[in-house]
Protein backbone atom coordinates (compact mmCIF):
# COMPACT_ATOMS: atom_id res chain seq x y z
CA UNK A 1 0.00 0.00 0.00
CA UNK A 2 1.30 3.45 -0.91
CA UNK A 3 0.45 6.80 0.49
CA UNK A 4 0.69 10.17 -1.24
CA UNK A 5 -1.01 11.63 -4.34
CA UNK A 6 -3.79 9.52 -5.82
CA UNK A 7 -6.65 10.09 -8.20
CA UNK A 8 -10.35 9.92 -7.43
CA UNK A 9 -12.91 10.40 -10.19
CA UNK A 10 -10.35 12.03 -12.45
CA UNK A 11 -8.97 14.46 -9.88
CA UNK A 12 -5.91 14.34 -7.72
CA UNK A 13 -6.48 13.84 -4.01
CA UNK A 14 -3.73 14.10 -1.33
CA UNK A 15 -4.16 11.45 1.34
CA UNK A 16 -2.92 12.22 4.88
CA UNK A 17 0.47 10.71 5.68
CA UNK A 18 0.62 8.06 8.44
CA UNK A 19 2.75 8.81 11.52
CA UNK A 20 6.28 7.44 11.27
CA UNK A 21 6.55 3.81 12.38
CA UNK A 22 9.28 3.26 14.98
CA UNK A 23 9.93 2.26 18.57
CA UNK A 24 7.69 3.79 21.21
CA UNK A 25 8.96 5.88 24.08
CA UNK A 26 8.54 2.92 26.44
CA UNK A 27 10.59 0.65 24.20
CA UNK A 28 13.34 3.24 23.97
CA UNK A 29 13.41 3.60 27.76
CA UNK A 30 13.76 -0.17 28.27
CA UNK A 31 16.50 -0.25 25.66
CA UNK A 32 18.47 2.37 27.59
CA UNK A 33 17.92 0.46 30.85
CA UNK A 34 19.18 -2.79 29.28
CA UNK A 35 22.27 -1.05 27.98
CA UNK A 36 22.94 0.51 31.38
CA UNK A 37 22.74 -2.93 33.03
CA UNK A 38 24.48 -5.05 30.41
CA UNK A 39 27.55 -2.87 29.89
CA UNK A 40 28.82 -2.92 33.54
CA UNK A 41 28.09 -6.65 33.90
CA UNK A 42 29.88 -7.45 30.65
CA UNK A 43 32.84 -5.26 31.64
CA UNK A 44 33.24 -7.08 34.96
CA UNK A 45 32.85 -10.52 33.35
CA UNK A 46 35.33 -9.84 30.55
CA UNK A 47 37.90 -8.19 32.82
CA UNK A 48 38.48 -11.47 34.70
CA UNK A 49 38.79 -9.64 38.02
CA UNK A 50 38.65 -11.58 41.28
CA UNK A 51 36.04 -11.10 43.95
CA UNK A 52 36.94 -8.62 46.72
CA UNK A 53 37.36 -9.90 50.26
CA UNK A 54 34.54 -7.71 51.63
CA UNK A 55 36.56 -6.98 54.77
CA UNK A 56 37.30 -10.61 55.68
CA UNK A 57 40.65 -12.35 56.03
CA UNK A 58 41.44 -15.00 53.39
CA UNK A 59 42.60 -17.27 56.20
CA UNK A 60 45.58 -19.55 56.61
CA UNK A 61 43.72 -22.72 57.62
CA UNK A 62 41.52 -25.06 55.60
CA UNK A 63 38.37 -24.19 57.55
CA UNK A 64 39.08 -20.44 57.56
CA UNK A 65 39.35 -20.41 53.77
CA UNK A 66 35.99 -22.15 53.57
CA UNK A 67 34.55 -19.46 55.85
CA UNK A 68 36.14 -16.80 53.65
CA UNK A 69 34.53 -18.15 50.47
CA UNK A 70 31.20 -18.48 52.29
CA UNK A 71 31.42 -14.82 53.31
CA UNK A 72 32.13 -13.85 49.70
CA UNK A 73 29.09 -15.80 48.55
CA UNK A 74 26.86 -14.16 51.15
CA UNK A 75 28.15 -10.71 50.18
CA UNK A 76 27.58 -11.27 46.47
CA UNK A 77 24.06 -12.58 47.11
CA UNK A 78 23.30 -9.56 49.30
CA UNK A 79 24.56 -7.16 46.62
CA UNK A 80 22.47 -8.83 43.88
CA UNK A 81 19.26 -8.90 45.95
CA UNK A 82 19.82 -5.42 47.35
CA UNK A 83 20.71 -3.96 43.94
CA UNK A 84 17.65 -5.50 42.28
CA UNK A 85 15.41 -4.20 45.07
CA UNK A 86 16.94 -0.73 44.79
CA UNK A 87 16.38 -0.67 41.02
CA UNK A 88 12.71 -1.59 41.51
CA UNK A 89 12.30 1.20 44.08
CA UNK A 90 13.95 3.77 41.79
CA UNK A 91 11.91 2.61 38.79
CA UNK A 92 8.63 2.82 40.75
CA UNK A 93 9.55 6.26 42.10
CA UNK A 94 10.26 7.71 38.65
CA UNK A 95 7.52 5.80 36.84
CA UNK A 96 4.66 6.54 39.22
CA UNK A 97 6.00 9.50 41.16
CA UNK A 98 4.78 12.13 38.71
CA UNK A 99 1.93 14.34 39.83
CA UNK A 100 -1.26 13.31 38.14
CA UNK A 101 -4.94 13.42 38.85
CA UNK A 102 -5.34 9.98 37.33
CA UNK A 103 -4.91 6.93 39.52
CA UNK A 104 -2.56 4.39 37.92
CA UNK A 105 -4.10 1.21 36.63
CA UNK A 106 -4.60 -1.25 39.48
CA UNK A 107 -3.88 -4.93 38.93
CA UNK A 108 -3.79 -8.07 41.06
CA UNK A 109 -3.42 -11.83 40.91
CA UNK A 110 -0.46 -11.83 38.55
CA UNK A 111 0.29 -15.49 39.27
CA UNK A 112 3.61 -15.86 37.38
CA UNK A 113 5.04 -12.81 39.17
CA UNK A 114 3.75 -13.95 42.56
CA UNK A 115 5.27 -17.40 42.03
CA UNK A 116 8.55 -15.74 41.05
CA UNK A 117 8.93 -13.48 44.10
CA UNK A 118 7.86 -16.33 46.42
CA UNK A 119 9.96 -19.19 45.06
CA UNK A 120 13.19 -17.28 44.30
CA UNK A 121 13.72 -15.97 47.90
CA UNK A 122 13.03 -19.46 49.26
CA UNK A 123 15.64 -20.95 46.92
CA UNK A 124 18.15 -18.28 47.94
CA UNK A 125 17.61 -19.02 51.65
CA UNK A 126 17.93 -22.78 51.11
CA UNK A 127 21.11 -22.29 49.07
CA UNK A 128 22.75 -20.09 51.71
CA UNK A 129 21.65 -22.50 54.47
CA UNK A 130 23.15 -25.49 52.66
CA UNK A 131 26.45 -23.68 52.06
CA UNK A 132 26.58 -22.63 55.73
CA UNK A 133 25.89 -26.20 56.88
CA UNK A 134 28.77 -27.58 54.82
CA UNK A 135 31.23 -24.98 56.17
CA UNK A 136 30.05 -25.38 59.77
CA UNK A 137 30.52 -29.14 59.55
CA UNK A 138 34.15 -28.53 58.57
CA UNK A 139 34.57 -26.19 61.54
CA UNK A 140 33.21 -28.67 64.08
CA UNK A 141 34.81 -31.83 62.69
CA UNK A 142 37.56 -33.42 64.78
CA UNK A 143 39.63 -35.70 62.55
CA UNK A 144 42.20 -37.99 64.14
CA UNK A 145 45.59 -36.43 64.77
CA UNK A 146 48.78 -37.16 66.66
CA UNK A 147 49.31 -33.51 67.70
CA UNK A 148 47.41 -32.21 70.71
CA UNK A 149 47.75 -28.87 72.50
CA UNK A 150 46.07 -28.07 75.81
CA UNK A 151 45.15 -24.39 76.07
CA UNK A 152 44.31 -22.87 79.45
CA UNK A 153 42.92 -19.32 79.63
CA UNK A 154 43.04 -17.41 82.90
CA UNK A 155 42.96 -13.84 84.13
CA UNK A 156 44.87 -12.50 82.26
CA UNK A 157 47.02 -14.84 80.25
CA UNK A 158 47.44 -18.12 78.43
CA UNK A 159 49.12 -21.43 79.10
CA UNK A 160 49.95 -23.92 76.32
CA UNK A 161 51.03 -27.46 77.18
CA UNK A 162 51.89 -30.35 74.85
CA UNK A 163 50.91 -33.82 76.17
CA UNK A 164 53.74 -36.33 75.92
CA UNK A 165 56.47 -33.69 76.21
CA UNK A 166 57.87 -31.18 78.68
CA UNK A 167 56.94 -28.25 76.42
CA UNK A 168 55.03 -25.55 78.25
CA UNK A 169 54.50 -21.93 77.21
CA UNK A 170 53.12 -19.41 79.65
CA UNK A 171 52.52 -15.67 79.55
CA UNK A 172 50.24 -13.01 80.98
CA UNK A 173 49.38 -9.29 80.73
CA UNK A 174 52.02 -7.52 78.61
CA UNK A 175 53.63 -10.84 77.62
CA UNK A 176 52.40 -12.59 74.49
CA UNK A 177 52.92 -16.36 74.82
CA UNK A 178 53.43 -18.29 71.61
CA UNK A 179 51.55 -21.45 70.69
CA UNK A 180 53.70 -23.45 68.26
CA UNK A 181 52.08 -25.87 65.82
CA UNK A 182 53.15 -27.71 62.64
CA UNK A 183 51.90 -26.75 59.17
CA UNK A 184 49.67 -29.04 57.06
CA UNK A 185 48.87 -31.11 60.15
CA UNK A 186 45.60 -31.58 62.01
CA UNK A 187 46.16 -30.09 65.46
CA UNK A 188 43.66 -30.97 68.17
CA UNK A 189 43.03 -28.20 70.73
CA UNK A 190 41.63 -28.77 74.23
CA UNK A 191 40.43 -25.37 75.47
CA UNK A 192 39.62 -24.62 79.09
CA UNK A 193 39.28 -21.66 81.44
CA UNK A 194 40.30 -21.60 85.09
CA UNK A 195 38.15 -18.66 86.21
CA UNK A 196 35.77 -16.69 83.98
CA UNK A 197 34.65 -16.79 80.35
CA UNK A 198 37.40 -16.00 77.85
CA UNK A 199 37.51 -16.03 74.07
CA UNK A 200 40.16 -17.81 71.98
CA UNK A 201 40.38 -15.83 68.73
CA UNK A 202 42.93 -15.77 65.89
CA UNK A 203 42.10 -13.31 63.13
CA UNK A 204 44.08 -15.14 60.42
CA UNK A 205 42.17 -18.34 61.27
CA UNK A 206 38.71 -16.70 61.00
CA UNK A 207 38.02 -18.64 64.17
CA UNK A 208 36.77 -17.90 67.68
CA UNK A 209 35.75 -20.24 70.47
CA UNK A 210 34.70 -19.71 74.10
CA UNK A 211 36.95 -20.83 76.92
CA UNK A 212 34.45 -21.70 79.66
CA UNK A 213 35.15 -22.58 83.30
CA UNK A 214 34.29 -26.22 83.98
CA UNK A 215 33.74 -26.96 80.26
CA UNK A 216 36.14 -28.60 77.80
CA UNK A 217 35.86 -27.19 74.29
CA UNK A 218 37.59 -29.22 71.58
CA UNK A 219 38.35 -28.33 67.97
CA UNK A 220 40.88 -29.12 65.25
CA UNK A 221 42.94 -26.64 63.25
CA UNK A 222 44.91 -27.36 60.09
CA UNK A 223 47.16 -24.46 59.03
CA UNK A 224 48.29 -24.37 55.40
CA UNK A 225 50.76 -21.48 55.70
CA UNK A 226 53.74 -20.94 57.98
CA UNK A 227 54.15 -17.71 59.90
CA UNK A 228 53.27 -16.00 63.16
CA UNK A 229 49.68 -14.87 63.70
CA UNK A 230 48.10 -12.63 66.31
CA UNK A 231 45.52 -13.91 68.78
CA UNK A 232 43.61 -12.37 71.67
CA UNK A 233 40.82 -12.82 74.18
CA UNK A 234 37.50 -11.64 72.75
CA UNK A 235 35.34 -11.77 75.89
CA UNK A 236 35.45 -9.01 78.48
CA UNK A 237 37.06 -10.85 81.38
CA UNK A 238 38.22 -8.19 83.80
CA UNK A 239 40.70 -5.37 84.34
CA UNK A 240 43.49 -6.54 82.01
CA UNK A 241 41.32 -8.06 79.29
CA UNK A 242 42.77 -5.73 76.65
CA UNK A 243 46.28 -7.08 77.34
CA UNK A 244 45.35 -10.75 77.09
CA UNK A 245 47.25 -11.48 73.87
CA UNK A 246 48.98 -14.51 72.42
CA UNK A 247 50.63 -15.58 69.17
CA UNK A 248 50.33 -18.70 67.05
CA UNK A 249 53.55 -19.72 65.31
CA UNK A 250 53.11 -22.19 62.46
CA UNK A 251 56.34 -24.00 61.50
CA UNK A 252 57.34 -26.97 59.36
CA UNK A 253 56.97 -30.45 60.93
CA UNK A 254 60.78 -30.75 61.22
CA UNK A 255 61.00 -27.40 63.01
CA UNK A 256 58.15 -28.43 65.29
CA UNK A 257 59.88 -31.68 66.30
CA UNK A 258 63.12 -29.78 66.92
CA UNK A 259 61.22 -27.27 69.06
CA UNK A 260 59.68 -30.06 71.15
CA UNK A 261 63.07 -31.75 71.53
CA UNK A 262 64.46 -28.52 72.97
CA UNK A 263 62.35 -29.12 76.09
CA UNK A 264 63.82 -32.58 76.73
CA UNK A 265 66.99 -31.38 78.44
CA UNK A 266 67.03 -30.80 82.23
CA UNK A 267 67.34 -27.00 81.92
CA UNK A 268 64.28 -26.72 79.70
CA UNK A 269 62.32 -29.10 81.92
CA UNK A 270 63.20 -27.00 84.96
CA UNK A 271 62.09 -23.83 83.15
CA UNK A 272 58.81 -25.49 82.17
CA UNK A 273 58.21 -26.54 85.77
CA UNK A 274 58.89 -22.98 86.97
CA UNK A 275 56.44 -21.66 84.37
CA UNK A 276 53.81 -24.10 85.60
CA UNK A 277 54.33 -22.94 89.19
CA UNK A 278 54.04 -19.31 88.09
CA UNK A 279 50.79 -20.12 86.30
CA UNK A 280 49.31 -21.62 89.45
CA UNK A 281 50.36 -18.60 91.48
CA UNK A 282 48.89 -16.24 88.90
CA UNK A 283 45.59 -18.12 88.81
CA UNK A 284 45.31 -18.26 92.59
CA UNK A 285 46.16 -14.60 93.15
CA UNK A 286 44.47 -13.13 90.01
CA UNK A 287 47.03 -10.35 90.21
CA UNK A 288 49.40 -9.70 87.26
CA UNK A 289 53.05 -10.08 88.13
CA UNK A 290 56.25 -9.49 86.19
CA UNK A 291 58.63 -12.40 85.78
CA UNK A 292 61.99 -12.89 84.17
CA UNK A 293 61.92 -14.48 80.73
CA UNK A 294 63.08 -18.05 80.40
CA UNK A 295 62.95 -20.70 77.68
CA UNK A 296 59.65 -21.93 79.01
CA UNK A 297 58.08 -18.53 78.23
CA UNK A 298 58.82 -18.54 74.52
Amino acid sequence: MTYGPTFEYGREVELPALPPQGPTDRARRWRRVRRALILPVAAVALSGCTLPNFGASKGVTTSSRSVYHLWQGFSVAAIIVGGFTLLLIIWAAFRYGRKSDNIPKQSQYHLPLEWLYTVVPILIVFGLFAATLVVENKETSNPKTSVTINVLAFQWGWKFTYPGSNALVYGQTTQAPEMVMPVNTNVHINLRSSDVIHGFYVHAFNFSRYALPGVLNQFTIRAVNTGTFFGQCTQLCGLYHSLMWFRVKVVTPAQYQAWLAGYSNPTAASAAKAAGTATKQQISSIVPSKRTTSKGDN
